[in-house]
């Protein structure tokens, strides 16, 4: 089984389109004439970070992107705050013609997504944060995600590559090798070489504690909110998502069992089917 077999028995298109000038790679499956579901990745990640969730998915208009600066989408040449991020997001929903999204995102897709819900509600109908980053400023593992990085991408060894996927997991087997080989080709892009500190630049604490989501913040997001995070999550233990939870009036937790920091993709077929009933309620 390949990323690719996982995802055919739904047609799909990987396609670029132009977000105010970035030049954007986007999933596209499903029905176009449904709401519309946009999966954000985490640090350093790719679209195919969600190659088990598309099928189960695709009674939705699916749109899975790599973000600003990530992937094989354009990387402007400055650091990267969350409101970047979420700038890229409304320019992509402008560009595809979409008004109003679910948008689920994992660990930097999460963060990314509850900014958006805050400060654009009207462009977001219900909110998933998959291992949610944002919340707090932890220096060591802030240090371990941009060593684990920077060492994947200065060094051609594809073992530091196979090392940081495997990081994200509580079980190794679901860092595949075919991941492995989508994640050292796009870290040893020329541009992604030459940007890769833009898109670590909330490792920095200052920069981080500023772009940080307070509790208050948190607690002005009134759309659908589903939390689900794993037990053995390496960059965010359960009190942390507790916190998001309480602090999310109305919100639904999920705690996955033998689960590291990629629940849609480690405990894919649990995952998918509370994500259903979850956007079965939230698109009314």
């Amino acid at each position: 089984m390949t990323i690719w077999t996982e995802i055919s028995p739904t047609p799909f298109r990987l396609e670029y389109v132009d977000a105010a000038g970035v030049t954007t790679r986007t999933l596209r499956a499903g029905d176009p004439a449904a709401q519309s579901v946009v999966f954000l990745h985490g640090t350093s990640g790719h679209l195919e970070a969600f190659a088990r969730n598309i099928t189960a998915h695709a009674g939705y208009d699916v749109h899975a992107i790599d973000l600003l600066g990530h992937g094989y989408t354009g990387k402007p040449d400055r650091p990267y705050e969350i409101a970047d991020y979420v700038a890229h997001l409304m320019d992509y929903l402008d560009a595809v013609d979409v008004d109003s999204a679910h948008i689920v995102g994992e660990s930097l897709g999460g963060w990314v997504g509850a900014r958006a819900a805050i400060d654009h509600p009207e462009r977001v109908r219900s909110l998933q944060l998959l291992c949610s980053g944002g919340t707090v400023a932890n220096p060591e593992v802030m240090h371990r995600i941009r060593t684990s990085t920077k060492n994947a991408v200065v060094s051609d060894d594809i073992d530091l590559t196979r090392k940081r996927l495997r990081l994200l997991m509580a079980d190794d087997k679901d860092a595949t090798e075919e991941l492995v080989e989508v994640r050292h080709a796009i870290y040893h892009t020329p541009e992604f070489v030459a940007g890769v500190d833009n898109l670590l630049s909330l490792q920095d604490m200052e920069r981080r504690r500023r772009n940080l989501l307070l509790p208050e913040q948190l607690e002005r997001i009134t759309q659908p909110t589903l939390v689900v995070w794993g037990r053995q999550n390496p960059f965010g233990e359960v009190p942390e998502a507790a916190a998001i939870h309480r602090a999310v009036g109305g919100s639904q937790l999920e705690l996955l069992e033998n689960c590291g920091h990629w629940p849609q993709h480690e405990q894919a077929e649990q995952y998918n089917a509370l994500s259903l009933a979850f956007l079965s309620k939230a698109a009314g």
